[in-house]
């Protein structure tokens, strides 16, 4: 394990101005309160636009607010019940029609058992 020495880091002797805030450290404090207080009072404007923006989010009216949908009178949701409902109408509207099925496709979807016949790309061009 090594030993350290006994002479400082820093040998350079401090400067006059640290050696003066050492001495009396109100010269850097209260400059610092001043600035965050001022701060604080200079931010003031900034935050209550802030504020007064958010109000009027708030009071604005919702397109529910004025078509009188409230949380309190909806009806609850049921996933089953919108379910059985679309099921019920989708019943009478619609019906299957059969669309042409693409070359080498059987009729049952099963795909053919040999390959396609190669092709000559270069006698076509």
């Amino acid at each position: 394990m090594t030993v350290f020495q006994r002479k400082p880091f820093n040998s350079k002797p401090p400067s006059k101005l640290n050696q003066m805030v050492l001495k009396n450290p109100l010269i850097f404090g209260i400059p610092f309160c001043l600035l965050m207080v001022g701060a604080s009072f200079a931010l003031t404007p900034f935050t209550q636009t802030r504020y007064d923006l958010q109000d009027q989010k708030l009071q604005a009216v919702t397109k529910e607010q004025e078509m009188g949908l409230d949380r309190k009178n909806r009806k609850k949701f049921d996933i089953r019940e919108e379910y059985y409902r679309l099921s019920a109408e989708s019943d009478s509207d619609w019906e299957p029609k059969r669309i042409q099925r693409p070359k080498g496709l059987p009729e049952w979807g099963v795909p053919p058992t040999e390959p396609p016949p190669p092709t000559d790309d270069k006698s076509k061009s």
